[in-house]
């Protein structure tokens, strides 16, 4: 928890004690069904939770926003950013049923009346969403395919609605097809060397009938 207090020193009494609960959960939950590494598990904090808020430094969400998480694995980023934006609505899908199943499990023991999780594949549904978050499941031409009908026509924060992605590596090829995207370098916010070829990239989608 020192590394989160470390960058987000403003959260509440209750947003520390779910995150700190955080550990245990995905401890006692890995055992039964293994979605994290021994050693990322290990590392929980720095390498799935402070990741996953990597995006809320380049963008936070203002009360009432819709967030789809696709391909979510056990909760990342979804449960991380709704602990923080308790009023932000969450959706997380992933194709895989057992993750899913830690999904609920975390976010009803952390009381996190803002999180629905469902076995979904990206694609499949005509929701709409503010923004789409994810942790590099796929390219980003290929996600484009999947969720470009999922974006809510009416933008209300500092950026478009879109993709907000986390990804490392080099993107120049990934992302030429995109112009309008922008990358950000998280290790101009996060210090530790895990950040250092690590980003969030946002990419601006408008609304498709």
């Amino acid at each position: 928890m020192t590394i989160l207090q470390k960058y987000f020193s403003n959260i509440s009494e209750k947003q520390h004690q779910q995150f700190t609960e955080l550990e245990l959960l995905y401890t006692e939950w890995n055992a039964k069904i293994n979605v994290i590494s021994r050693k990322d598990i290990d590392a929980l904090y720095e390498r799935h939770v402070l990741h996953s808020l990597g995006i809320a430094k380049i963008q936070g969400f203002l009360p009432g926003t819709k967030v789809l998480d696709v391909g979510t694995g056990g909760g990342f980023p979804g449960i991380p950013l709704a602990i923080l934006f308790p009023e932000t609505q969450f959706y997380l899908i992933d194709v895989i049923a057992k993750k899913i199943k830690i999904v609920n499990e975390v976010a009803n023991a952390l009381g996190l009346t803002n999180v629905k999780a469902a076995q979904r594949r990206a694609g499949t549904f005509d929701d709409r969403f503010d923004f789409i978050v994810s942790r590099a499941v796929t390219n980003m031409p290929d996600f484009v395919k999947w969720v470009r009908k999922n974006i809510a026509k009416k933008s209300n924060h500092e950026l478009q609605n879109g993709i907000l992605y986390l990804k490392g590596g080099d993107l120049k090829e990934e992302l030429s097809l995109f112009p309008k995207a922008v990358v950000y370098q998280l290790s101009d916010y996060f210090e530790e060397e895990f950040f250092d070829t690590k980003k969030v990239v946002h990419l601006p989608l408008k609304y498709k009938v």
